[in-house]
């Protein structure tokens, strides 16, 4: 059976890339205004990783550029739990690893892979690291994702294996090969360590990194039951226009935010 595709002035079509009813992004008329909404995402998304198991003892971090100061960032803090963590306790960390805002230690392991990225990588704006166990199968496989489904067609030519494992990230040199090796990818997968995933927006970064790991997956069940058939390179591109746009990237973390703000208010105390 074929398919015809919609006209574009459809009258069910929306006028965005995606043919979606999605809004625009938040317009900020202050430095100040835009730090707290960048605040309360990161809080709210470091909940969310508790909330669906993405905790790994100490591991893991979520950092967003400060609004105002490009070479400082937000991120959690060392030693607090992803499931407790609130506004208050978020730290602003500079170029040289100080604190300059917040009463907690910065990870040296955030310091190093988030500094080096939002340095080399102007578009990123947020980045999202973890540990979780479905991405650290996938990198002890040494494989990335195929486009087995849209959802894994978002990273199709999006994504890059870093197989160069030295140890904890904990030196600068590490966290600059990192940054260097993604690239203008969206997604590195870190063999015998974790993932991370960026956006130009902490939401769509987040939203990166939920996909990305559930298409871990969906891929490690298919190879497990079978031989799964991936998409052609046609079909490929076809679901990246769709599932992998930014604005749509973005927009899927407004949903989850709704649901953890309303399950966990305390999140936003200040």
């Amino acid at each position: 059976m074929t398919t015809t595709a919609a006209a574009p002035d459809a009258a069910y079509l929306a006028d965005t890339a995606t043919g979606l009813p999605i809004p625009g992004e938040p317009v900020f008329t202050s430095p100040d205004e835009a730090r707290r909404h960048r605040k309360q995402r990161l809080a709210a998304a470091l909940r969310l990783f508790g909330k669906y198991g993405f905790g790994e003892g100490i591991s893991g971090h979520i950092s967003v550029r400060d609004p105002e100061h490009p070479d400082q960032f937000w991120v959690n803090p060392f030693g607090v739990s992803f499931k407790q963590v609130k506004v208050a306790d978020l730290i602003c960390v500079d170029s040289t690893g100080r604190v300059v805002q917040g009463r907690h230690r910065v990870n040296p392991s955030a310091f190093v892979i988030h500094s080096e990225i939002h340095e080399r990588h102007p578009g990123a704006t947020a980045a999202a690291h973890g540990h979780t166990a479905h991405s650290r199968a996938l990198g002890a496989l040494g494989r990335l994702l195929d486009p087995i489904d849209q959802e894994s067609a978002a990273f199709y030519g999006r994504q890059v294996l870093y197989d160069e494992y030295q140890g904890p990230s904990v030196s600068l040199e590490q966290g600059r090969d990192i940054a260097e090796r993604l690239g203008d990818n969206r997604a590195i997968l870190l063999r015998h360590h974790g993932l991370i995933t960026v956006g130009d927006s902490l939401d769509e970064a987040v939203h990166w990194f939920f996909t990305y790991d559930s298409c871990a997956q969906v891929q490690l069940l298919a190879h497990a039951a079978g031989t799964p058939k991936a998409f052609t390179h046609e079909q490929a591109l076809a679901a990246a226009a769709g599932f992998g746009d930014a604005q749509l990237g973005w927009f899927s973390f407004q949903l989850l935010w709704n649901e953890i703000v309303a399950e966990q208010p305390d999140l936003l105390e200040e």
